[in-house]
């Protein structure tokens, strides 16, 4: 199993829901973040006085999949959130040892 963490422009959040929906994708954790990487957050004005933001809001999305589907909600991430602009965000990818659904005890893949 995987665990795939993907960290998006908030506004692209529905165009990723909906490619992970159609690659066969079924569920997801999406919770909001805010952080900068090498674009070091940004200036805006508000009322005439111009300040810094330092933390961009961006969604940070959560799936574990098997090891067969990994690949697919990756492009569909990719093709999904893609702007070419800096600040599209990043994907990682890290080794899932277990899943155990609570209601039932299943384990694994079948608690997927």
């Amino acid at each position: 199993m995987k665990k795939v963490e993907a960290i998006i422009r908030t506004h692209k959040l529905d165009d990723v829901k909906s490619a992970l929906v159609e690659a066969g994708i079924e569920g997801m954790t999406v919770v909001e973040v805010r952080g900068f990487g090498r674009q070091k957050g940004h200036t805006e004005m508000y009322r005439g006085t111009e300040y810094a933001v330092d933390f961009v809001p961006k969604a940070k999305l959560e799936i574990v999949l098997s090891d067969e589907k990994y690949q697919e909600a990756i492009n569909a991430i990719l093709q999904a959130a893609q702007t070419g602009n800096v600040g599209d965000g990043k994907i990682f990818v890290s080794e899932m040892a277990d899943s155990i659904r609570i209601r039932t005890g299943e384990m694994g893949d079948d608690a997927l």
